[in-house]
């Protein structure tokens, strides 16, 4: 299988070790110019690692070829969320704030747990990451915040300022950036006189390659459609 990766920063890097013992994958240049219909080389599946400014690129190539595309970039706007949707009606398309089974069980958790403390606890999230991270609050908070949102219907409050107090029927969102830390995310469940906080916690980078590969893997031989994570681990 011939992945095709594209965004070579700190992650393309990574994952480049991450196959480093077998001839699957294919480089594509690091520039955002960079059009990639433009190129001879067929790819089985597209990784893509870079960021939304070479959003359109990915998806022509993807749809013109009829590649699979696996889609861990992530502050896309509203416009190129509904291109990626457009996209999935004729190839697949899997698409995760984050690639990490710790993560993704973690979402899972909140799924099932948060309308059962909503009563009784206000919602916080922490999210922290390295200085040079572009967008905030991270994709994984999002991800974490609209989960707890299925069923909750609260209004999000990115940072606080000021002197109004903190209202029902809220979610607190924090970002945090700051030398190398790779991503720690924490949601507070906090009640009077009891706190249940869920936190994960990345050491190494490694375990965001490796969910891509395997969900590349997995999604090759799949129908059009727009997958995440939850299907990849839990069949869903």
């Amino acid at each position: 299988m011939k992945i095709g990766l594209v965004g070579y920063g700190a992650m393309g890097k990574v994952i480049e070790q991450c196959v480093a013992e077998n001839d699957e994958l294919v480089i594509f240049a690091p520039e955002l110019k960079t059009v990639l219909d433009d190129t001879s080389e067929k790819v089985d599946v597209l990784i893509d690692f870079s960021n939304p400014r070479a959003c359109d690129a990915i998806l022509a190539y993807a749809e013109k070829n009829n590649v699979p595309v696996v889609i861990a970039a992530t502050g896309h706007s509203s416009e190129q969320l509904d291109q990626i949707a457009a996209l999935a009606t004729h190839v697949p398309v899997l698409k995760s704030a984050n690639f990490s089974l710790g993560v993704n069980l973690v979402n899972r958790m909140l799924r099932e747990y948060a309308p059962i403390l909503k009563d009784f606890f206000d919602i916080e999230i922490i999210e922290k990451h390295h200085r040079l991270k572009e967008d905030a609050p991270s994709g994984t908070a999002k991800l974490f915040a609209d989960t707890i949102n299925e069923t909750l219907r609260y209004d999000f409050v990115n940072g606080r300022d000021g002197f109004s107090k903190r209202q029902d029927k809220e979610i607190g969102v924090h970002a945090v950036r700051g030398g190398s830390i790779v991503g720690e995310h924490e949601v507070i469940f906090a009640g009077m006189d009891e706190i249940i906080s869920l936190k994960h916690e990345a050491f190494s980078k490694n375990i965001f390659a490796n969910g891509a590969l395997n969900g590349a893997k997995w999604l090759v031989d799949k129908e059009a459609g727009l997958y995440d994570m939850e299907a990849v681990l839990f069949g869903k």
